[in-house]
């Protein structure tokens, strides 16, 4: 574990003493920062307060409103129009349209390339391929074994012949004199002159110039790179003394200080207009708050009273003592009615049923038996 970290429950570190001149920016900063943030803020709050009760009260109405007309005089219109016309009316058309161009531009060339082209190509094919095997493959094929095989064997021998010779001719006439003539003239020479070359390289070149280089180069080197830093180190001495501790001097005992000012100014006045937006908020909804129990008290208040202690008793009233009763009574009559409505139906059930048994037997006693409505079979 890090032992700068701190540990598990270890107190904050205390906060540092601020110096007296903090202490008199701060109040009069925070003073001018609430007297002007507090009207900011109240008409802040007050059109967010209005925001929110035009959002509740007109938009969100108006909005679901304009929902249910456009489902009910848009939507639910053109959906049923959509389903039940113009989908058939357009899946119909689709089937014609896809019918026709069938009919039109497929079915004739399938037939065509069925029944005309693929027979003829084929018939076309074959013939060619027994024209191309007769006329062509047969007279190449009987050329190559009978004129062409051994003519290629014979030439195949005579160029081997050729060149076993001129293999023999070329190494006893050109290879052996070169061999002969590299090894015991050419690289003697070369030998030589690359040895000569070497020592006059040496000798001519590499040693002037290495001499050149540490009695001449190097001392004089040296003698310039002194040169070089004791003249910088005296540019560096003026420019420390004549530039860096000016500057230095000018940050430390100026800028730094009217920046630390200017910081703690700010800084002050951020934070003034932090707590005077809290202190302001505060204010402000403290004074929605008194404002909106006068509201309540004066608008809402006597119709809250009137319903809960004179409308919703008259209502319970008129409930219990006068509809129950009357819906109770209304029932009963409803229930008997509806029973002397299925003795009444049932009588006269029984009363058509008895006249219907009365003209049967006057019609069976006048004109006899009825005849049977199944017709018997002819013989």
């Amino acid at each position: 574990m890090n032992e700068y970290q701190p540990r598990h429950g270890a107190t904050a570190p205390a906060k540092e003493p601020e110096g007296c001149l903090t202490a008199a920016v701060r109040l009069p900063v925070r003073i001018v920062m609430f007297v002007l943030v507090l009207p900011v803020r109240m008409v802040w709050d007050g059109l967010v307060l209005t925001g929110r009760a035009l959002r509740r009260g007109v938009l969100v109405p108006v909005g679901r409103g304009l929902a249910w007309l456009g489902r009910t005089l848009v939507v639910a219109p053109a959906s049923w129009l959509w389903r039940t016309v113009l989908a058939p009316v357009f899946r119909g058309i689709g089937l014609a349209l896809v019918w026709t161009a069938k009919a039109l531009f497929v079915w004739p060339w399938a037939g065509l390339w069925r029944y005309v082209v693929v027979p003829t190509a084929r018939g076309i094919a074959v013939a060619v391929a027994f024209l191309v095997r007769v006329l062509i493959v047969a007279p190449l094929v009987w050329m190559y074994a009978t004129l062409l095989t051994p003519l290629g064997h014979a030439v195949l021998a005579v160029l081997r012949g050729l060149g076993s010779g001129l293999s023999w001719l070329g190494r006893h006439l050109l290879l052996l004199p070169v061999v002969l003539l590299w090894r015991y003239v050419l690289a003697p020479v070369g030998r030589g002159i690359a040895v000569t070359l070497g020592w006059m390289w040496r000798w001519l070149v590499v040693a002037p110039v290495v001499g050149l280089y540490r009695y001449v180069l190097t001392p004089l080197g040296h003698a310039v790179v002194a040169v070089v830093r004791g003249v910088g180190a005296g540019l560096g001495w003026l420019g420390r003394y004549l530039i860096v501790v000016p500057a230095v001097a000018l940050y430390r005992w100026v800028l730094a200080p009217v920046g630390r000012g200017l910081v703690l100014v700010l800084r002050e006045i951020a934070s003034a207009v932090v707590v005077a937006w809290r202190v302001a908020g505060r204010v402000t909804a403290a004074v929605f708050r008194c404002v909106g129990r006068v509201l309540y008290v004066l608008l809402v208040a006597p119709f809250v009273g009137l319903w809960r202690y004179v409308l919703a008793p008259m209502g319970r009233v008129l409930r219990d003592w006068l509809w129950r009763p009357l819906a109770v009574a209304a029932r009963a009559v409803g229930r008997s009615l509806r029973a002397a409505a299925g003795s009444v139906r049932a009588a006269l059930g029984a009363a058509r049923e008895s006249a219907r048994a009365t003209r049967a037997e006057i019609r069976r006693a006048l004109f006899g038996a009825p005849r049977s409505k199944e017709r018997e079979p002819l013989p």
